[in-house]
């Protein structure tokens, strides 16, 4: 299918802008442009509220705004699907993710996801330091948080563990600290970052172990950039040491994106705020460009 890029002015953090911000950059660096090249259409950027910087009851900084994500992702994805595209969300942070779970769901088929980030992002939200959406999301997509908002409670959980593969997190010391459990043992794939490297499993065949396994007629492909070292994108809130370099993602990516049952994608995290020469910015679009081109 063509590829249709959206953007998501979109954070789950306390203050506007940030991350928010990212797909304005990215425009102005030329990434409309670029993917028009090769065939993508533009349908805009999803036009969504500012955050409250408040905590609600589940937890979660934001409650009506990640709502509202929901909502509006979900609409968004299932009008791209019905126009026979493939939508590729760019901007924002990880919670985008829960809207196509449910578009791929309301079509009738068994979510899945495949999810290259640097973080587990399953924290119960009172446990988080930060209270953002984007420390929970695999969390609420897997039902372990009580008291969402509508319509998030409606819908949750999108996912089992059986329909999730996850390469790259190298949190679990921190996991470990705070007394957290780790999703390792539960999910049908799971590599660490210290796992993904060629030493151990060639990239495309760990991608093809990860295909092989999850449990899902159709799945969404979330890219979170902090899933890279920081010598090779530094430009995201929460660094690590460790990390994916850029050919290492490409092959793990471009291989879970051709499956025919890649329903899309999403590619979060950057924060031009710590872009000041605009330099990752660049890297990202001419990744989003090779992204575009090698599964298209």
């Amino acid at each position: 299918m063509t590829w249709e890029l959206t953007g998501v002015p979109y954070t789950s953090a306390r203050e506007p802008g940030g991350i928010a911000e990212a797909i304005g950059v990215l425009r102005d660096c030329g990434l409309a442009e670029r993917l028009a090249d090769a065939g993508v259409e533009d349908a805009g950027d999803l036009e969504l509220g500012e955050p409250s910087g408040k905590r609600g009851a589940s937890g979660l900084l934001n409650e009506v705004a990640l709502a509202e994500l929901f909502e509006v992702g979900k609409a968004r994805v299932r009008e791209a699907h019905m126009r026979g595209h493939r939508p590729l969300l760019v901007g924002g942070d990880c919670p985008v993710l829960l809207g196509p779970l449910e578009a791929i769901r309301a079509a009738g088929d068994r979510p899945g996801l495949v999810m290259l980030d640097g973080h587990e992002d399953a924290w119960p939200p009172p446990r988080s330091d930060s209270g953002e959406g984007s420390d929970s999301e695999v969390a609420i997509a897997l039902g372990r948080v009580p008291t969402l908002p509508a319509p998030l409670a409606e819908a949750m959980p999108i996912l089992t563990p059986a329909a999730i593969a996850q390469l790259g997190p190298r949190d679990l010391a921190e996991l470990e600290e705070e007394g957290v459990p780790s999703l390792r043992d539960e999910l049908a794939c799971f590599a660490s970052g210290e796992e993904v490297a060629p030493a151990r499993e060639p990239a495309e065949a760990l991608a093809r172990r990860a295909l092989e396994t999850i449990d899902a007629d159709g799945f969404w492909l979330h890219i979170d950039l902090d899933v890279l070292a920081s010598a090779e994108f530094r430009a995201v809130d929460y660094p690590q040491p460790g990390g994916l370099d850029w050919p290492t993602l490409d092959r793990l990516s471009f291989a879970a994106a051709r499956d025919p049952r890649c329903r899309g994608a999403s590619v979060v995290i950057y924060n031009p705020a710590l872009d000041p020469d605009r330099s990752d910015a660049g890297k990202l679009v001419d990744y989003l460009a090779r992204l575009v081109a090698e599964t298209t």
